[in-house]
């Protein structure tokens, strides 16, 4: 029998594992801070992803351990307990399925992973190009790995779905380019004492993403061609698991979406009469792609989303939040080429010492609208991803890290984000009618997703009062079209929004469903303190806890 008196207590069963993880993983070290971890890749090979199941599985029984240990049962120990079992658990339930045997997608994949963590890391000494060189000629081996993982998952008939594939190809012979590619340019700005040796690392590093491509176009693609690239409800229902921490009713969400679709476009039709009278929503959007407000040139535009985050937390700090110093530093950049289409944010180290950062993809544009970036960047920047993830980091050391970063269930940090844009909306940031009529489609854009994300993979029914398809079965060509209609995005956008759906089943929906469990929680707090509902106090205490599930989050917040 294990002598649980001396057993640790969950929050430190919970650091332990990280600091295990860091040793497997260290892309995931590079992004908490740990200098130790640069000059590292991971192994993606199939026993290096058997050791991270490992791992979890050993934690889980420590888990247990150190629940039944004096002291567990308080309020920071309980909630770390449980996003720990439900996280390990469900990641383990993907890993069983051998679903990283396929993993190929347009935006988060190990292939991702490994060209994202560059533009992350440490580059103002000649040591740190020293571990960017380092990690370079560490590159072909994690490559290699993968590959050996996509080859065991043919092997056992596992395929990806072709459109993935199709995808990925493209971005390989653009991050490859004809003239050194993505790897030699991003080494161009290192320091002449290391030239030489940054220019045969990034070589190299080139060079496999060559191999890859010539294997995934030469024998993979072949090898899958017919595959199915919708997963069925028996893998969707694990997928939404991991990426909302909650087994959902699929069949309720769905039904939810649909309901949202309806409200939100009565709102944008209201909005597009003040623009455009006479026009429906998207010939307004289209209108204001020409004639309304906008920003010229990709530098300006960095600078412009700077200011309006900085002009965000100067607003917001004090009344509706309490901002340390570190958490108000953020920075606007621009995404690298071969960038998905969709805006993304990258989060603080635990020490700050790299700061938060939202990144723009240009896609080759150098004119941007201003109804498409304000309620896009209050999402990604402030006060969306920014101050929650930020914030987590600031109190890491009263959760415990696990719980400020690599226990992060997405559908609580997409529900925050998009929770955020509705309170700007909420607070008169939106009152412009181009403003909130891009507010509005970014709404409509999220109630898209939980329609065709579900309704592809499940293949389900168009409903009967649906003004589109009515009772035809979705297929990935329905989506598609579907959002062509009531999407003002550019049409190369919802393309490769098509391709992410298709790649993360699942991860969609959870904006929409995490907004809804954010206000669930808000509304129940409030009824519960009446008119004492300090909003300042309770978006701090939210922000404060660390990462849930969807199903212990409403509970949570809902006690605040």
């Amino acid at each position: 029998m294990s002598d649980t008196k001396n057993a640790p207590l969950p929050r430190q069963v919970a650091d332990s594992y990280v600091d295990a993880l860091i040793e497997l993983d260290p892309i995931t070290g590079t992004y908490l801070g740990v200098p130790e971890s640069s000059r590292r890749l991971p192994d993606f090979s199939p026993d290096g992803a058997e050791a991270v199941a490992d791992l979890s599985r050993t934690t889980l029984a420590r888990l247990a351990e150190a629940e039944a240990r004096p002291g567990a049962d308080s309020d920071a120990e309980r909630r770390c307990a449980r996003l720990l079992r439900e996280r390990l658990t469900a990641e383990l339930a993907v890993h069983d399925a051998h679903e990283g045997l396929r993993a190929v997608s347009n935006l988060s994949s190990p292939l991702h992973s490994v060209r994202g963590i560059f533009t992350v890391m440490p580059s103002q000494t000649e040591e740190d190009w020293s571990a960017v060189a380092a990690r370079l000629r560490a590159v072909p081996a994690a490559l290699e790995g993968y590959r050996a993982s996509l080859a065991e998952g043919l092997r056992r008939s596992l395929p990806a779905g072709p459109r993935q594939v199709a995808t990925v190809l493209d971005q390989l012979t653009e991050w490859i380019g004809t003239d050194g590619g993505w790897f030699a340019d991003f080494t161009a700005g290192g320091p002449d004492a290391l030239r030489g040796e940054l220019d045969e690392a990034a070589a190299a590093a080139r060079g496999a993403l060559v191999e890859l491509r010539d294997w995934l176009r030469g024998t993979y693609a072949p090898a899958i061609e017919g595959a199915a690239d919708v997963v069925g409800r028996e893998r969707y229902r694990r997928w939404a698991r991991m990426w909302n921490g909650t087994d959902l009713d699929l069949d309720e969400a769905y039904a939810y979406g649909w309901a949202e679709f309806h409200r939100i476009h009565a709102e944008m039709r209201t909005e597009a009469e003040k623009i455009l009278p006479g026009a429906n929503p998207w010939e307004a959007l289209r209108h204001l792609d020409t004639h309304g407000a906008h920003i010229e040139g990709v530098e300006e535009t960095r600078v412009w989303l700077q200011e309006l985050m900085d002009e965000a937390i100067e607003e917001l700090n004090g009344t509706h939040f309490d901002l340390a110093e570190r958490v108000k530093r953020v920075e606007s950049m621009i995404a690298p080429p071969g960038s998905a289409a969709a805006p993304y944010y990258t989060q603080p180290s635990v020490d700050f010492s790299r700061p938060g950062r939202t990144w723009l993809p240009t896609m080759g544009e150098t004119r941007f609208p201003v109804y498409d970036l304000v309620s896009t960047w209050y999402h990604e920047g402030v006060p969306g991803h920014h101050l929650q993830l930020a914030q987590w980091a600031h109190v890491s050391d009263q959760l415990s890290r696990y719980q400020a970063t690599v226990g992060m269930v997405s559908a609580n940090a997409e529900g925050w984000a998009l929770y955020a844009e509705r309170l700007m909306d909420e607070l008169g940031f939106l009152s412009d009618p181009e403003r909130r009529l891009g507010y509005l489609d970014a709404q409509m854009m999220r109630a898209l997703r939980v329609i065709v994300d579900i309704g592809m993979h499940l293949e389900l029914d168009i409903p009967a009062d649906s003004p589109f398809h009515p009772g035809e079965r979705w297929t990935p060509e329905l989506a598609r079209e579907f959002f062509g209609l009531h999407c003002g995005r550019p049409a190369e956008f919802l393309d490769s929004e098509l391709v992410r759906y298709l790649g993360m089943p699942g991860q969609a929906i959870g904006y929409k469903l995490g907004e809804r469990a954010w206000l669930t929680g808000r509304e129940a707090a409030r009824k519960a303190h009446g008119d004492a509902f300090d909003a300042k106090k309770w978006h701090m205490a939210a922000l404060s806890q660390g990462s849930l599930g969807l199903d212990d989050l409403v509970e949570e917040l809902s006690a605040l």
